[in-house]
């Protein structure tokens, strides 16, 4: 992509991407499933295996929609997204 060492990291663009969408509105289990962070409550983890798939494809969508109109130059608003 044409970064250095000094410039990004991947953890830096999995930061970004986090600090982001939780930003835009989208729920933090879907994100932290995206990111495929184990949960951390015990209880929680031993009972709930959701995937979040269809949610997780939209949120994922629109990330790159951002992404693209980043690169286009267009004016890019943080603002909640809320359509998943």
């Amino acid at each position: 992509m044409g970064y250095g060492k000094d410039e990004m990291t991947g953890h830096g663009f999995r930061a970004m991407a986090s600090t982001i969408l939780h930003e835009q509105g989208w729920p933090s289990d879907i994100i932290e499933r995206q990111l495929a962070h184990s949960e951390q409550n015990s209880i929680k983890a031993a009972y709930n295996y959701a995937q979040h798939i269809p949610e997780r494809h939209k949120m994922m969508q629109a990330w790159a929609d951002f992404l693209d109109r980043l690169k286009a130059g267009e004016q890019n608003n943080i603002a909640p997204n809320l359509s998943y």
